[in-house]
């Protein structure tokens, strides 16, 4: 009995150390395993989940096994960011293992309302020193929409990230947010109909206004006015593509005969006219209830809403009162000026006086 139970011992040490080997030897053979020399060496990790992150080092040309994921989160597991991994100066083991200490240089950049995809695209090529027509390119093979594929924002980047991975990264962010926005607004999924329908009337509200606590109320207009089969006539529709900053005159209303002339035909745009704000997509999915039907700017900025046109002319009237005001008291302003310089030695008023003066009357 003895002498079995020493041979099975015998046979459970040997197994083991055979085990131990075998092991040690799968390590030794996986550690010189080359790593991709292909890949790119700074990317943006998504750490939203364990497979979030195979599928970013993947993207960006790197074999990931079931031992380097064991590898990476073997001790710390990398957060969302911005990596630089260089990976000709280490073993296989190391490179996966410490992935979390490989942070890369970040700088910020912003993202404007209202720009159009080129005009998007030229300032990150200017301010970033990266290649224009690439991040074109790039830009072109991801978008789902004619325009307003990248929402408005600051972003973290990595300062020598490469076009494709500049161009992925603010994709990625985007449609996140774009996604939270859906989970969030809507009880059942909503077509891509729905949705681009959304962002041309958030394109609209941002070109309308920048300030949150007026876009739900630009929205009710714009859906109060659909709703009842009328022209949007609204000069920010003018501000597409090319016109995108452009001052919307009289002639252009009259000249222009694209579908973005909201004062010739009824309806939306056929598109988006400009890159939008999370502020405007909301408002746009949520304006407020009102029975607003015109806006026009207010002389100390914002927009009085009305909801006949007799009082939106009477808002009109008060906004030229105003501006012809200005103008006479800035003439005004100018000859005094003239005079105080002319009779400097006769004038007992300073020019800081008469500019107090004016400024109490035009309030």
């Amino acid at each position: 009995m003895l002498k079995n139970f020493m041979i099975f011992q015998y046979i459970a040490i040997v197994r083991t150390l055979e085990i131990i080997i075998l092991v040690m030897l799968i390590l030794i053979a996986y550690n010189f395993v080359p790593i991709s020399t292909g890949a790119i060496e700074t990317i943006y990790i998504d750490a939203s989940s364990n497979d979030s992150i195979v599928e970013s080092l993947e993207s960006n040309g790197y074999t990931v096994t079931p031992l380097d994921k064991m590898m990476i989160l073997l001790d710390h597991k990398p957060k969302s960011g911005w990596y630089r991994l260089t990976h000709n100066t280490e073993d296989r083991y190391k490179f996966f293992k410490n992935i979390y200490k490989k942070t890369a240089d970040t700088m910020q950049i912003v993202i404007f309302s209202g720009e159009t995809n080129l005009e998007l695209i030229n300032r990150l090529a200017n301010d970033t020193n990266l290649n224009k027509k690439l991040l074109l390119q790039e830009y072109n093979n991801l978008k789902k929409f004619q325009e307003a594929n990248i929402f408005s924002g600051h972003y973290i980047i990595a300062k020598d990230v490469k076009e494709k991975n500049l161009i992925n990264f603010l994709f990625t962010i985007s449609n996140e947010t774009l996604k939270l926005f859906i989970k969030q607004s809507f009880s059942t999924k909503p077509s891509f109909n729905t949705i681009n329908t959304l962002i041309i009337k958030a394109s609209i509200i941002q070109k309308e206004t920048n300030n949150p606590k007026e876009m739900s109320k630009i929205s009710s207009v714009i859906e109060n006015r659909l709703t009842k089969g009328m022209k949007l006539q609204m000069d920010a529709t003018l501000n597409y593509g090319k016109y995108s900053h452009k001052i919307v005159t009289p002639e252009r209303i009259k000249s222009d005969t694209s579908r973005f002339n909201t004062y010739k035909y009824k309806g939306l745009p056929p598109y988006a006219l400009g890159t939008i704000s999370l502020n405007a997509l909301n408002a746009a999915k949520f304006p407020n209830r009102t029975k607003y039907l015109f806006f026009v700017l207010q002389p100390k900025g914002g927009h009085i809403f009305s909801e006949n046109y007799e009082k939106h002319l009477a808002s009109i009237k008060k906004y030229k009162k105003h501006l012809e005001k200005s103008k006479n008291l800035k003439k005004e302003k100018e000859i005094i000026n003239i005079k105080i310089q002319k009779n400097t030695h006769d004038s007992n008023i300073s020019s800081k006086d008469i500019n107090i003066t004016i400024t109490d009357k035009i309030h």
